[in-house]
């Protein structure tokens, strides 16, 4: 059988988790909040972002206690997040902006590429 791990890891992985609830609640009010698709996308970008990485140091430090080995697994999960939050918060930007642009919203037009001029 397994000894109990020290209060103090308990309480620190506690805090870790308690303060990703409330980054992930901190985006959703951010999501609720701001008016167009635009200004709703930066808050759980961001609150995701950190919210995975308070997770995934609680894990860190909870199973490297129980394990009494260092658990660096859980950093895949971090990596993972950081790695395709920013790429899929792009990706839905584009989409958003060449439909406002379809809709000839009020949106800065799409960036023409010039020919070079020879010179004279």
């Amino acid at each position: 059988m397994s000894t109990p791990l020290p209060l103090w890891i308990e309480v620190f992985v506690a805090l870790l988790l308690l303060a990703s609830g409330a980054l992930a609640l901190t985006g959703a009010i951010g999501l609720f909040r701001y008016g167009n698709f635009f200004q709703r996308m930066h808050p759980p970008t961001l609150a995701a972002t950190l919210a995975a990485a308070c997770v995934t140091l609680a894990s860190i430090i909870f199973f490297s206690a129980l394990e009494r080995l260092p658990a660096l697994y859980p950093l895949l999960i971090n990596v993972l997040v950081a790695l395709t939050t920013p790429v899929t918060t792009v990706l839905l930007a584009r989409a958003a902006l060449q439909r406002a642009r379809e809709g000839n919203a009020d949106v800065p037009p799409a960036l023409a590429v010039q020919e070079p001029q020879p010179p004279d």
